[in-house]
């Protein structure tokens, strides 16, 4: 039996002290079987009673029901006695229901309240994901214990039928696969494979959802391979699957692997847990598929300007998958500086053109991503140059980095030599930048300011 806290059992108190019945269900109880929750239980709590929505808003007049499919939210504070007060939860209630037809693929057209819970989990879309508890006894027709135990992902009766109702499925079938390590029931797998383009009819959206989900899960090239087998991959992100076609073994070249295989190895060996970094890495050389050149006299194979190709994809890419700006603009800049050079003669002025080009808030992902292209291409993870390249970017960012870094600006300018705002001033901030930079000038007011007169 599984202990449920006690601010979930006294919420579950209420219904029954009304003679309603009501179980955790979904990801809720699945978590709790597995064993590992969040601490103090799963973060969201689902549950399915018999009371209707309207009977559930009497017992808690504060909660909000705004949809046809029979859930109200309603906020529960989790209760610490030592700190005063604790973290507030919200609970998803849901009135036992059987559903009509799916006429888009995602949403039933018509909901049915109904008796019993076995009726409610008959609808649901795995058998991990069937099973309720009322902290007491476990309802479970399909078995859902036995797959958690055996690490196994099926759907709940036909799979067919469950991914043509609601082909959002066929994602989350993978994301779940990728986060809890499960793997996919045959019959489930091959109805995934045979039903893949009905994710089409799927807003990009809620594809995105579980797709950046499955990237930062534990298993992220596990999950792309199966996207790939299953040929949901090919549907979502055709520019990744026509990767795995090209080759990169050749002379002189260090590669191993052909550039699909290689971008899914990168994204494994990556050590950011940063969602944007880790679909970079996963995109970083997608621009090679049309940057593809082979010499038939000696074999070299080239990619010549694949990030420029690539970053572009990247643009395109991020607009199918509905990012907002700010990711979009980190996704593409990563993929199109993910070639910058690593260098022991490289001069403080090339560092610093490194830093400005990708941002200091995103040099850690740019230097990341380099790992996992290293790894992802059969080498090690770091060298001995790029090593000392990370120590020089400390040591440069440590010096005036920007024009703004002077102990002098405009104003100053423009008071001792009696000049108009213009073009003077400006040239005369980025010749003391220089010199300054160079070690020729002391970064001082003083200094700064008997320098300049002579620049006038």
């Amino acid at each position: 039996m599984i202990q449920l806290p006690v601010y979930v059992s006294r919420f579950m108190d209420v219904f029954r002290k009304k003679g309603f019945k009501i179980y955790v269900v979904g990801g809720s109880i699945r978590d709790l079987l597995l064993g590992n929750p969040p601490a103090g239980g799963p973060k969201d709590w689902d549950f399915a009673t018999s009371a209707t929505p309207e009977k559930i808003l009497k017992l808690f007049p504060k909660g909000f029901y705004n949809n046809k499919f029979g859930t109200v939210g309603i906020s529960q504070e989790e209760k610490n006695p030592s700190a005063g007060s604790g973290l507030k939860h919200i609970f998803e209630v849901t009135t036992f229901r059987t559903e009509g037809d799916y006429k888009d693929n995602r949403r039933p057209e018509k909901v049915t309240w109904a008796k019993t819970i076995e009726e409610d989990l008959a609808r649901r879309d795995f058998t991990i994901n069937a099973i309720a508890y009322d902290g007491k006894i476990f309802t479970d027709p399909y078995k859902g214990q036995e797959d958690i135990k055996k690490k196994l992902i099926r759907a709940v009766g036909d799979p067919d039928k469950r991914f043509q109702e609601d082909a959002l499925r066929l994602m989350r079938a993978v994301r779940l696969s990728s986060e809890l390590g499960f793997l996919i029931e045959d019959k489930t797998r091959d109805s995934i494979r045979n039903n893949a383009k009905l994710i089409k009819e799927i807003s990009f959206e809620r594809i995105r959802d579980e797709f950046l989900r499955i990237l930062v899960s534990k298993n992220p090239a596990e999950g792309v391979l199966f996207l790939r087998s299953c040929g949901l991959l090919e549907q979502i992100l055709p520019e990744i699957d026509a990767c795995f076609e090209i080759p990169q073994k050749s002379p002189k070249r260090h590669h191993i692997y052909d550039v699909g295989t290689h971008l899914v190895m990168a994204l494994k060996h990556t050590p950011s847990k940063d969602v944007i970094t880790r679909f970079a890495t996963l995109l970083h050389d997608i621009g090679k598929v049309k940057a593809f050149k082979k010499d038939e006299k000696s074999g070299l194979i080239t990619f010549y300007n694949h990030e420029v190709i690539g970053a572009k994809q990247a643009g395109q890419i991020a607009d199918r998958f509905r990012l907002s700006k700010n990711d979009k603009d980190k996704l593409v800049m990563l993929v199109r500086e993910h070639q910058f050079t690593v260098s022991e003669i490289q001069t403080d002025k090339a560092i610093r053109r490194f830093i400005r080009g990708v941002g200091r808030d995103n040099i850690q992902d740019m230097l990341d991503l380099r790992t996992g292209d290293r790894v992802g291409s059969g080498s090690t993870a770091t060298s001995w140059r790029l090593d000392l390249f990370k120590k020089r970017l400390v040591e440069v960012q440590k010096k005036p980095f920007s024009i703004s870094d002077l102990k002098i600006d405009g104003k100053d300018i423009m008071k001792e030599l009696k000049i108009k705002p213009g073009p003077q001033v400006g040239k005369i901030l980025n010749e003391l930048f220089e010199e300054v930079v160079e070690g020729k000038l002391k970064n001082e007011k003083k200094a700064l300011l008997e320098r300049m007169i002579n620049l006038k």
